[in-house]
């Protein structure tokens, strides 16, 4: 069995499917009762719904597991411990095989998000558990291409000619699918996932523009902008850790290029990551799709 957690996020929605289609029993761990719907409805075997800041939930969550892929809770406040503790329970369980969601350069501490991140590879590190690591690149979000679908304006929130390597969440699904699927030959690996190209704002929003077939600006807009957007309903005041994160990203990516090389990825692959490009075709015929 694979547990897979944060199961209905933005890595889950498109892991599951593809767990679910290889045949091995899925449990997976998700914090409300409409995400655990979903999941049942995509034919996951187990789903437990509870918080993995809680030892008790941790415990039952990889008892019995073979394999575990662990994906932090997106600006939790305790997306540290939450990962400390659930290596720790893999440890204890036995768990033959434990591959962890990280980030591209998690050693650039003065981004809160990445300080986080390396603190748990270092933790996993020394866990003496079996493990791959994916180090995955700044995401291709839909979410960052719902302005220049509705309002004609791509929002990005740091200087605008800074460059930016991006990957494909499907692509990373991919190869998470894969990791868990083959085991042994994943044992000890660490691998960045890295799109090809490195663009600026205007060039992302050139392919934006040539995606939809008609003009879009580009606008910087502040990390407090881009909370409000992230958080939805949420007011950013009440979400501290939250707020620290986004503007960490917003004053790193501003002050440096973030860069990766899609050597690795393509090569786990068997095929060349997806372009952005065609990533805004896809995700533009699904938003126009779903509004029919």
């Amino acid at each position: 069995m694979i547990l897979v957690t944060a199961a209905n996020g933005n890595q889950g929605r498109l892991l599951v499917p593809k767990l679910v289609a290889s045949g091995e029993p899925l449990r997976a761990i998700v914090q409300s009762e409409s995400s655990a719907t979903v999941l049942r409805a995509l034919g996951v075997e187990e789903v437990i719904v509870g918080d993995l800041a809680d030892a008790v939930v941790r415990e039952s969550a990889v008892d019995g597991v073979r394999a575990i892929y662990h994906v932090g809770p997106t600006l939790h406040p305790q997306e540290r411990a939450i990962g400390f503790g659930i290596i720790d329970a893999a440890r204890a369980a036995g768990v033959e095989h434990f591959v962890l969601s990280s980030v591209l350069h998690a050693i650039v501490t003065d981004l809160v998000q990445h300080e986080i991140k390396r603190d748990i590879e270092e933790h996993l590190l020394a866990s003496d558990l079996e493990f791959t690591i994916l180090q995955p690149s700044n995401y291709m979000l839909p979410l960052k291409l719902r302005p220049a679908f509705e309002r004609d304006v791509f929002e990005l929130s740091w200087a605008l000619d800074r460059r930016q390597s991006l990957v494909d969440l499907d692509d990373v699904t991919d190869v998470a699918a894969m990791v868990l699927r083959d085991g042994a030959r994943h044992f000890a690996a660490t691998y960045e996932l890295v799109g090809a190209g490195r663009y600026t704002a205007h060039e992302l929003r050139e392919a934006i523009a040539g995606g939809l077939g008609r003009p879009i600006a580009v606008r910087e807009i502040s990390a407090d902008e881009y909370a409000t957007a992230w958080l939805g309903d949420r007011d950013p005041a009440e979400a501290p850790h939250q707020l620290a994160v986004l503007r960490s990203i917003s004053a790193r990516y501003s002050a440096h290029d973030f860069l990766g090389n899609s050597n690795v990825l393509t090569w786990l692959l068997g095929r060349d990551p997806t372009s952005f490009e065609a990533f805004v075709r896809r995700e533009w015929a699904a938003y126009q799709g779903a509004r029919r």
